[in-house]
């Protein structure tokens, strides 16, 4: 009984790290490629519209 137990619930929370893990590496990535582009193109006047 403790087997099942332990079964149900790794099958219903590794999903949910699963999914939170790849949205923090997202969130990360998307940070990283949004300051290499304002480095790119420091002194842009198209900077100045980005809100």
């Amino acid at each position: 009984m403790p087997g099942a137990i332990a079964i149900l619930i790794v099958l219903f929370v590794l999903p949910v790290v699963v999914c939170m893990s790849f949205a923090a590496i997202a969130a990360v990535f998307g940070h990283l490629l949004y300051k290499d582009g304002e480095a790119r193109n420091e002194g842009s006047e198209l900077l100045d519209l980005n809100v």
